[in-house]
């Protein structure tokens, strides 16, 4: 029932598709490494914040050579502020096997793609379908959106068992000719008309009369997702820590969150005045005078940040004293030191600019 209810929206969605495609930078020209590089970018990610990233991630590194031999500290420069560190660390570990397995040419094999780290059933669909043209699905949050409500599926989405019967389904009506149009329409489908928190627009979908939960007025039930565990809550103090030229700055261990990423000097609780003090002072620093910063919250996956800030001048940030920390002038920060956006707020207080924005100013 279901694959024969699915085989009707093949047509009606390649046609709304040739009206309605999204103009988006990795579409002008779907080499193999710019649908990669997007799709994982697009992780966790909008489309309107990922364009400038991807174009000058691309301008940067054009091929999957260039990505396998790029230095650790210029590759996470590049995706400062995307945040998800650990998807480009994965880019980077799979253009360097490409390079060596394949000579830097991305196979054309989609279980070739699958054994690849980082890419997924996702991303492997994508690229396969829409750069090489193979038959198999690619299955996202989006896509799931729609077919729960075409289907009227009473399935948790967030089951892996429900993503693969879906795949299935996706996988014997996808048509041989177009399939990275058809996998396109469908994300373009849910990221513009079928959209989530219950506010799909109904009367712009070219599915309408075809989707059982529109057909009875269930739209907003779908798609059926088991609630969150909420997100562990932490305390944390930020000290800004700064003579007249440059600002003390920590690098993160290699493992764990935002791994390999420079901060500023932070710790568990929040501090006062006095404990901050004691804590610049535990560095070997002399504290010439301290002020409160704003307060700021940053929300990773799994735990939230509650973040407090002072600012503290002391004597000079002498070369050769860093012990764990390293002293830099502000501005060298926005060209070699990736600092991730939980820090936003406080590198905000030094006029340091993070990520695209940083990269904009940089280059005006």
């Amino acid at each position: 029932m279901e694959t024969a209810h699915l085989q009707e929206t093949v047509q009606p969605l390649l046609d709304w598709f040739d009206k309605n495609a999204r103009s988006l930078p990795w579409r002008d020209r779907p080499l193999p490494y710019y649908v990669w590089v997007s799709e994982i970018m697009l992780q966790q990610t909008r489309v309107e914040a990922v364009k400038p990233y991807f174009n000058r991630f691309i301008q940067a590194l054009p091929d999957v050579k260039a990505l396998a031999a790029c230095p650790q500290e210029q590759l996470l420069k590049l995706w400062e502020g995307l945040g998800y560190y650990n998807r480009v660390r994965n880019m980077q570990k799979a253009a360097v096997e490409i390079t060596e397995k394949y000579q830097g040419e991305i196979p054309a094999d989609h279980a070739a793609l699958l054994r690849l780290p980082g890419i997924g059933a996702y991303t492997a669909g994508a690229v396969a379908s829409i750069s090489f043209g193979i038959p198999v699905p690619a299955v996202d949050g989006n896509v799931l959106r729609v077919i729960g409500r075409l289907c009227e599926n009473e399935e948790d989405i967030g089951k892996q068992s429900v993503r693969r019967k879906v795949e299935e389904l996706l996988g014997a009506v996808i048509p041989s000719r177009t399939p990275g149009k058809f996998n396109q329409a469908l994300m373009d489908l849910g990221a513009t008309v079928c959209l989530p928190n219950g506010a799909p627009k109904c009367a712009q979908c070219p599915l309408e009369a075809l989707c059982l939960a529109r057909k009875h007025g269930r739209e907003t039930e779908f798609p059926v997702k088991a609630p969150k565990k909420p997100r562990r809550e932490e305390e944390r103090t930020v000290l800004v820590i700064r003579d007249g030229r440059k600002v003390a700055l920590h690098r993160r261990p290699q493992r764990g969150l935002l791994a390999g990423l420079y901060e500023f000097p932070n710790t568990s609780g929040f501090l006062t005045r006095q404990e901050a003090l004691d804590a610049v002072t535990a560095y070997g620093l002399s504290p010439v005078r301290i002020t409160p910063l704003p307060e700021a919250k940053h929300i990773f996956s799994h735990v939230e940040w509650q973040m407090r800030g002072w600012m503290v001048l002391v004597e000079e940030l002498e070369p050769g004293r860093e012990n764990e920390l390293i002293y830099v002038e502000p501005a060298r920060t926005e060209q070699e030191f990736p600092i991730p956006a939980a820090f936003a707020a406080y590198a905000a207080c030094l006029s340091i600019r993070i990520g695209q924005e940083g990269f904009e100013e940089k280059n005006q």
